[in-house]
């Protein structure tokens, strides 16, 4: 057998950082209505994912389009089957914690999430909260042992309006307070937003004045985007 001698320590160092950046697994959720540069939300997580890509060419990016092909609601036999053995399940409750655990080990597979959350009606979009349903699972993805645990999770909050702190409407933001609560606090992903606001500005007549703040909101989403999306490819690699 031939005697392969031991790599140098830096070639070895350097070998890892490359099998990890090779490795690294992006799973991206879009929830927004429209479709392509329709969306806001869509446009900057796409910004967000290619400054990913550029820092993991040989990565993977996992992609839900949860408008184009939503999940059913959370129902009660997917609710009853996480308190039943897996001997005592009925067929449906079977199929239905099936659906549950392959999300959940999709998401448990990820290295970082990204998630495109646009405000509707001052909330998430129903896709969404079916999504958070089915991979809330109490003792594996919650508390203090969840599974997803400092995953790094990055949020693009797009709003036709204004609900930052000291706005009118400031009492009416139910998207970051929401998933900051059950996806930071109770699931444990260390979260973080990116919120370009008042995107209906150049569409609202009512709006018109508000247009230079909207351009400014939008321009630093953006760049937010393309610095966050480097800045978590740059903690996994080194992780």
């Amino acid at each position: 057998m031939k005697h392969v001698p031991p790599l140098p320590a830096a070639m070895k160092d350097h070998a890892l950082h490359t099998w990890n950046l090779t490795m690294a697994t992006l799973l991206h959720l879009d929830s927004s209505l429209h479709p392509g540069s329709d969306s806001k939300s869509r446009t900057v997580a796409q910004a967000f994912r290619d400054a990913w890509r550029e820092q993991h060419p040989g990565g993977e990016v996992v992609y839900r389009d949860l408008a184009a092909d939503p999940l059913p609601h959370l129902d009660v036999h997917g609710f009853s089957a996480t308190f039943a053995d897996d001997d005592s399940r009925t067929p449906e409750q079977a199929a239905a914690f099936a659906r549950r655990l392959t999300l959940i080990e999709e998401l448990e597979r990820a290295d970082a999430v990204l998630l495109g959350a646009p405000m509707y009606n001052f909330t998430i979009p129903s896709t969404l909260k079916s999504w958070i349903d089915h991979v809330l699972l109490v003792e594996r993805t919650t508390g203090d042992s969840s599974s997803v645990k400092g995953l790094p999770l990055t949020v693009v909050a797009s709003r036709g309006g204004s609900y930052a702190p000291g706005t009118p409407r400031e009492s009416s933001e139910y998207v970051q307070n929401y998933l900051r609560s059950i996806l930071g606090e109770y699931m444990g992903f260390d979260i973080d937003f990116i919120v370009p606001e008042l995107t209906a500005a150049a569409s609202n007549p009512a709006m018109a004045e508000l247009i230079p703040l909207a351009e400014v909101s939008w321009t630093r989403a953006l760049e937010d985007a393309v610095t966050k999306g480097k800045e978590v490819a740059q903690r996994v690699a080194a992780a």
